[in-house]
């Protein structure tokens, strides 16, 4: 029975909770039970909220008893770290934050909570979000499901290991430079970044404002739209937050997508792709074609300068949100003889090397003699990567390219080159730096691991997005696919390291 629920689309849960087949305390058992057991080897979270979730799931009940229940009434739902909670930690796997409890939910957590969704918990995260494989927390590494010696990307690896392995029916993530695509792809889930603006971000502990987006997890592109209709929507408390009219996401799916134009970008095809991903990916957009999708080739000329444009635009704003982490008003506080000496070993000790070294970095970069030549010339290009996108949608409805140029890569590999785990997110940062939506859907194995195709749309469409990513789900049936994990295997896993 255990089994069975943990295994469960959100969808389904719905139909079977308002059938009474199913009590919100039973799934929500359930789904705690499986914590319980793989927790120990897969680590996906930071803080359990058992407590919260079983109050949650007897009012769940009670909702829905009366008539009452939404879409999420009674779901289990997963919450990156990073997301303020009023009855658990917000830690952003940080030593600077370990026992910070907010006095405020995020505006997503406080909408979820309104539609009687069940919190199981926080998930681990690289720190501050800061990372492309879960490595850079302070207090674990989490474990890919797929494979228990892999990464589960990052940074929002915890909230998609635990979907991927059954802890949680749906998570939500925050995706600055690809934090949410990259995991997805990495642990064979669907993962979306909303349009800049779409969802509120009062509550989320920023990296970088003009980057950060929270959006969902889950196991199907049709369970992504009912959490991403849910947590969208202009919030009074975020001023870059849109007023514009949040559509049925559900209700645009199941449309067949004949006559459709999908980008192809020239760009896009680089050295450093694993062959066998590529070999997969083009099989998944020779599947759009099949459907009746036209595929036209575009160009987005200014891609190449992304990555490069990002590493200065991204640690120049995390530099300036993490200054307000001084030891003085809350988290971590080392007292010395003096506040100069407060402030150094507070931060010294409290943010881990990767955060540093990204501090250090947007400093440099805003620092009087160089914000001119570097800071400023990034947002000038960042303006023609955006206009690239807009040119090349005034062609084609999305644009198709892989998730990652590799499927996830082993713990340890690349932690001492920085380099190659920024390369990591070369596909999903562009459309942070343009503020569109775009989406991580299963498209098949390579070397055994799942791989996943990114879908990029027009800023505010998501609805098209979801469309054409449905549409390839239901043909090619990769997100019906489950990783083989088990406490045995995990054991096995465990005792040979």
């Amino acid at each position: 029975m255990t089994a069975e629920l943990t295994n469960l689309s959100a969808i389904e849960a719905r139909r079977r909770l308002d059938r009474r087949e199913v009590s919100a305390v039973e799934l929500t058992e359930a789904h705690l039970e499986r914590i319980e057991r793989l927790e120990p080897h897969l680590h996906a979270f930071i803080t359990v909220m058992a407590d919260v979730a079983r109050a949650q799931a007897r009012e769940a009940d009670r909702r829905i008893a009366a008539g009452e229940a939404t879409a999420l009434t009674g779901i289990p739902v997963a919450l990156k770290d990073i997301l303020c909670t009023v009855d658990a930690p917000t830690t952003a796997a940080s030593k600077i934050l370990r026992n910070y409890v907010s006095p405020y939910d995020a505006t997503v957590v406080r909408r979820l909570r309104d539609q009687g969704a069940v919190f199981v918990g926080k998930t681990n995260t690289d720190e501050f979000a800061m990372g492309s494989s879960t490595e850079n927390s302070a207090f674990f590494v989490t474990r890919n499901p797929w494979d228990l010696n892999r990464v589960p990307g990052g940074s929002s690896g915890g909230s998609a290991a635990a979907v991927a392995a059954g802890e949680a029916i749906l998570a939500l993530g925050s995706d600055t430079g690809g934090s949410i695509r990259q995991p997805a792809g990495f642990c064979g889930v669907v993962g979306v970044k909303p349009t800049y603006g779409r969802v509120s971000r009062y509550g989320l502990l920023a990296f970088a404002s003009s980057l950060d987006q929270i959006g969902p997890f889950a196991r199907s592109v049709a369970d992504a739209a009912v959490l991403l209709e849910a947590i969208s929507g202009r919030d009074p408390h975020d001023s870059t937050s849109v007023d514009l009219p949040v559509p049925s996401y559900l209700d645009a799916l199941g449309q067949d997508i004949r006559g459709m134009r999908i980008g192809i970008a020239r760009e896009y095809q680089v050295e450093g792709v694993d062959p066998e991903v590529e070999r997969v990916v083009q099989a998944a957009i020779a599947e759009l074609e099949r459907l009746g999708a036209e595929l036209v080739e575009v160009s987005l000329p200014h891609t190449s300068y992304a990555l490069a444009t990002y590493y200065i635009i991204a640690p120049a704003e995390a530099s300036a949100n993490l200054a307000r982490y001084d030891g003085v008003k809350y988290g971590l506080s080392i007292q010395e003889d003096t506040l100069l000496e407060d402030y150094l070993q507070t931060r010294g000790q409290g943010f881990g090397p990767e955060v540093k070294r990204r501090i250090m970095l947007g400093t440099y970069a805003l620092s009087s003699g160089y914000y001119d030549a570097y800071y400023v010339k990034a947002q000038k290009v960042r303006t023609l990567i955006k206009r690239d996108f807009d040119e090349a949608f005034e062609k084609v409805d999305v644009i198709a390219t892989p998730t990652s140029p590799t499927v996830a890569f082993g713990i340890g590999e690349r932690v001492d080159d920085p380099i190659q785990m920024y390369l990591a997110d070369i596909f999903t940062i562009p459309a942070n730096m343009a503020g569109i939506p775009g989406v991580a859907v299963p498209c098949g194995f390579a070397h055994g691991l799942p791989v996943s195709l990114q879908l990029l749309g027009r800023a505010f469409d998501e609805a098209t997005v979801l469309r054409v990513a449905h549409a390839y789900e239901q043909a090619a049936g990769w997100s019906d696919r489950r990783p083989p994990l088990d406490v045995a295997r995990a054991d096995a896993s465990a005792d040979t390291k």
